[in-house]
């Protein structure tokens, strides 16, 4: 960031990056990397990709400082996720599946592991935004509305254990499926340590647009489409 955007370094950040590229690339995946983008520079990267052919899915991966409803730019300008979701709902995009994985807080809330009511501003920001997700697409966020996310030098746990689950086989699974093993896997699994944030927990969360059945693993997807063609010309032959 910027000296004059008045965000602190994500110290981290750098192993998410590693991890995913890694992690990605032998799933397939055509990885490309952007580094400390002003906010228009996010708006215009994200309507370039949402703008491109790709042959069965897309995967946006966003790790920044954020609030609820937006992400910053190294500029310290704010993006609205919004925004960036409504580019993929065109026709170049018509039937692939796209997910979106924000690594960023929503606020300065601690979760303390129980449930607390939030404001209804909050609320209202969330509906407003999931109502921009286009359809055949899953967004996943680190924590709920109104709450922070943990970084640290290894990286964040939201980032390292869904890669972590990738690694262990999590590919072949549904993305639903896979999704709530990642909120089972954090809730139960990982608390900050420290004077100040010791206790702390992280909760993950996910909006689903999904229409049909949505897997990251290249063989997966062959093998869904393979059942499902045999179940067409059983249909049909009946």
């Amino acid at each position: 960031f910027y000296p004059e955007a008045g965000l602190e370094k994500r110290n981290g950040a750098y192993r998410d990056v590693r991890r995913l590229h890694r992690v990605l690339s032998k799933l397939g995946f055509s990885v490309k990397i952007l580094n400390d983008l002003e906010a228009d520079e996010i708006y215009e990267a994200f309507k370039t990709e949402s703008e491109k052919a790709v042959e069965s899915c897309f995967v946006g991966v966003i790790s920044s400082h954020g609030e609820e409803g937006v992400i910053f730019g190294a500029d310290g300008h704010p993006v609205r996720l919004g925004h960036l979701y409504s580019y993929f709902g065109g026709l170049e995009m018509a039937g692939k599946k796209k997910m979106f994985l924000i690594q960023a807080c929503r606020g300065n809330e601690l979760d303390d592991g129980v449930k607390i009511e939030s404001d209804g501003l909050s609320e209202v920001s969330s509906v407003s935004e999931c109502l921009s997700v286009p359809l055949d697409s899953v967004v996943v966020y680190a924590t709920p509305p109104g709450y922070s996310a943990f970084m640290n030098l290894a990286g964040s746990v939201f980032i390292q254990t869904f890669c972590e689950l990738l690694e262990d086989g999590g590919a072949e699974l549904e993305v639903t499926r896979l999704l709530t093993r990642l909120n089972h896997h954090i809730a139960h699994h990982f608390q900050a340590r420290g004077q100040t944030l010791g206790g702390k927990k992280e909760m993950p969360c996910f909006v689903s647009r999904l229409t049909t059945d949505f897997f990251l693993s290249t063989d997966s997807r062959k093998k869904q489409e393979c059942e499902a063609s045999l179940r067409a010309r059983k249909s049909s032959v009946g």
